[in-house]
């Protein structure tokens, strides 16, 4: 899938463009320059193309220099990753230092840049967007993102610009990735798996540049392996690391079958391993959680249960995941991974039979209907299972708006007793009979 990055200076409205392209309100907008510290990532689609967006807003702080060479950091990645470039500037403020110094790293590159000239309200601010054209990066698109105006355009402009990738025949295996922040051990956990040094290791955070991807057919399993990362020299690990580590995980989760989230365990489960977690459940992907360095953890009476029961806290609601506790260094239960891994990836293609589903299900929801509201009975008549990538069912109802999620997580439950869908997230929908 695409990736578009979004770039700009802070308060120019890249997160307000955001959350219109993604159609949700998911980025925190303020007045406030820097509001946007952490990364925000979504999904668009366009006239039939689905596309990953990124919104890169800023980091914020009192010293001008440091600032820019934040901001200088992230529009270089950006440079890196992304597919299309969203550069966005301000009319009302003209152009700034910070604008200049970004265009020109901008010129600079081969990927497609669109200039895009934000609070644009009326036609003589119109006007005034013509001054961009001195960046030299092709002719501005002048919108208001917080209106919409001109956002169809943009669109248009996005769809016409992003590759056609190359979808030659290949091998049809499951793809099993791993991902996780930098320096968790992705890269020794391969290596140990395959048996020999597949990948550079270092102890310096972000050694992995790359995603490597490596056909494993041994034991009687047969799949690609992937770490999300490759080769770098270490004099040249000098990105944000975090901002990098998350754009390199969107796109290894989106090509996936199966996601290892690895922890780290002397440091603990972190903000960015749920950020990387939401990421597997929103693409809707197996996941297999293993807390890594086990073997530098000091034992103690239930350690290991405290541990397990403390991540599945942060996870809840979704708990029916495999967590196991490993090393790469010693291979203290590397296999036990794989294995979890196969498991997950054969419950996430499993197939229910219509007349199983209705014989089990629809007992026990005569016995617990759904709750009545405003006085009007909800009934499912029939269900059945969508033809998805992923498990996906659709219950028929007479009155599909008046089911709430309460009773939408015990169906799950109940399906989740019955048959075996560990490490998948499921779909239910509710549809008028």
């Amino acid at each position: 899938m695409s990736l578009v990055a979004i770039v700009g200076r802070p308060n120019v409205g890249k997160s307000t463009l955001f959350n219109r392209l993604v159609g949700m309100r998911q980025a925190i907008v303020d007045d406030t320059a820097g509001t946007t510290r952490d990364r925000h990532y979504g999904k668009s689609d366009w006239r039939g193309r689905e596309f990953s967006v990124i919104d890169t807003g800023g980091y914020s702080t009192g010293n001008d220099d440091l600032f820019e060479e934040e901001i200088r950091k992230q529009v270089a990645l950006a440079i890196e990753e992304a597919d299309v470039i969203l550069f966005m500037v301000e009319v009302s403020t003209g152009i700034t230092d910070l604008d200049m110094t970004m265009a020109g790293l901008l010129r600079r590159t081969s990927k497609k840049v669109i200039l895009t000239v934000n609070k644009v309200d009326n036609n003589s601010q119109l006007f005034e967007a013509h001054e961009f054209y001195s960046f030299g990066l092709g002719d501005p698109f002048a919108i208001s993102s917080i209106s919409g105006t001109g956002t169809g355009e943009l669109m248009d402009e996005i769809i016409n610009a992003l590759p056609e990738y190359d979808n030659a025949e290949r091998e049809e295996l499951p793809r099993i990735t791993v991902v996780g922040r930098p320096n968790v051990g992705k890269s020794s956990l391969i290596n140990a798996l395959l048996g020999e040094e597949r990948n550079i290791v270092t102890p310096i955070a972000g050694t992995t540049r790359d995603a490597i991807d490596t056909r494993y057919n041994k034991f009687g399993m047969d799949f690609y392996l992937v770490d999300t990362a490759g080769l770098r020299k270490k004099g040249k690990v000098t990105e944000n690391l975090e901002f990098y580590s998350v754009m390199r995980s969107i796109r290894a989760i989106e090509y996936s079958d199966v996601c290892v989230l690895m922890i780290d365990a002397v440091q603990g489960v972190e903000a960015q391993d749920m950020s990387i977690f939401s990421l597997i459940l929103r693409n809707k992907k197996g996941c297999v959680i293993v807390v890594n360095k086990w073997d530098l953890v000091e034992k103690e009476t239930n350690t290991m249960k405290l541990f397990r029961e403390a991540i599945e806290k942060r996870i809840a609601p979704f708990n029916d995941i495999p967590i196991i506790f490993a090393s790469a260094l010693t291979k203290q239960r590397i296999y036990d991974v794989l294995q979890a891994c196969c498991r997950v990836y054969e419950n996430r293609i499993r197939r229910i039979p219509t007349s199983g589903l209705n014989e089990y299900l629809l007992p026990l929801i005569e016995q617990t209907p759904p709750p009545s509201n405003k006085g009007k009975w909800v009934k499912i008549k029939y269900i059945t299972q969508l033809a998805s990538p992923t498990p996906s069912f659709a219950f028929f109802v007479n009155l599909p708006q008046y089911i709430r999620e309460p009773y939408r997580r015990f169906l799950e439950n109940k399906m989740r007793e019955k048959w075996d869908f560990t490490g998948v997230p499921i779909q239910i929908f509710f549809r008028k009979k």
